[in-house]
């Protein structure tokens, strides 16, 4: 019938219009987040490239003037070769691997203390009258005014590594996690009780989710007490057969093999802004989730 065939053209032009409207919608959106991508990655990108441009360009400036002999400043060049002939070898990744089960060993360690002790020194009053401002004073001390007494206490051994490592991390975390106590709403701590929660639980499920930036922040900080820590641990007490990144520094530096040296600056440097990325990953997950990110 002819009012039914318009009817179905109609719906048919309809429908066709319809799956026209969504393919073009679907394009900007396409478009736009991965130009969004693009744009975070060169804006995430360009300042480091162009940080390191500078850096190389005044090393090699610097490496021209003559200002030190080759042995002791070699140039950017050298050091790049170095580090392609060396990454390769089996004792480049042993020394890496050594340290950096010692790293994750002592910040295991200090994160389980510094975690106890924050929430006791946070939940009982007396304790932190009594070491609450000792926490802070520990934080302020260089962490290598440790090692003549750890030497003393255990000799030259790995317990003497481990034991600056955490008094050095443990502080920060111990602090991270005070702060954040100390900032959870009162509110929410009277609504949890409400709920019925009391003691661990109230810990568990409102005051500890809402330390967790605080504890994330801690958690950046300690890490960057237990690595200087550790390098400054690897350089002093060279433990025998243990070929950490320190220990075989040291050694190049003996037999003033400046290239191998700049070589294991460059690898500690490296491991620092992986370990910051993912921290940085780790405190925009949260954001997010707390809905502080804009984007």
């Amino acid at each position: 019938m002819p009012t039914e065939t318009v009817k179905s053209k109609v719906e048919d032009t309809s429908r066709d219009w319809a799956s026209g409207l969504d393919e073009l919608e679907k394009t900007p959106i396409t478009e736009t987040r991965w130009g969004r991508f693009a744009s975070r990655l060169w804006a995430g990108t360009w300042p480091k490239a162009l940080a390191l441009v500078i850096v190389i360009g005044f090393w090699q400036i610097l490496f021209l003037s003559g200002w030190k002999d080759p042995w002791a400043l070699p140039s950017p060049l050298m050091v790049w070769e170095e580090l392609a002939a060396y990454v390769p070898t089996p004792d480049y990744w042993t020394a890496i691997g050594i340290t950096m089960q010692r790293a994750l060993t002592g910040f295991a360690l200090s994160v389980a203390v510094g975690s106890l002790l924050g929430i006791a020194v946070a939940r009982f009053k007396p304790l932190r009258a009594a070491i609450g401002s000792a926490i802070t004073g520990l934080q302020t001390m260089p962490s290598i005014i440790w090692f003549p007494l750890a030497i003393l206490l255990f000799q030259i051994s790995e317990s003497t590594i481990m034991f600056v490592v955490i008094l050095g991390a443990v502080p920060s975390i111990a602090n991270g996690i005070i702060s954040g106590i100390d900032y959870v709403p009162p509110a929410w701590k009277r609504v949890g009780a409400v709920l019925g929660m009391r003691g661990f639980q109230l810990y568990r499920h409102v005051i500890m989710p809402a330390t967790l930036p605080s504890f994330v922040s801690g958690l950046k900080q300690g890490w960057a007490f237990a690595w200087r820590s550790l390098m400054a641990g690897e350089l002093l007490v060279i433990v025998a057969g243990q070929g950490s990144i320190g220990a075989l520094m040291q050694g190049a530096r003996e037999f003033n093999d400046a290239p191998r040296v700049l070589t294991w600056i460059v690898t500690v440097l490296v491991i620092g802004i992986i370990v910051d990325t993912l921290f940085r990953a780790a405190d925009n997950k949260i954001r997010r989730s707390w809905g502080l990110d804009q984007e």
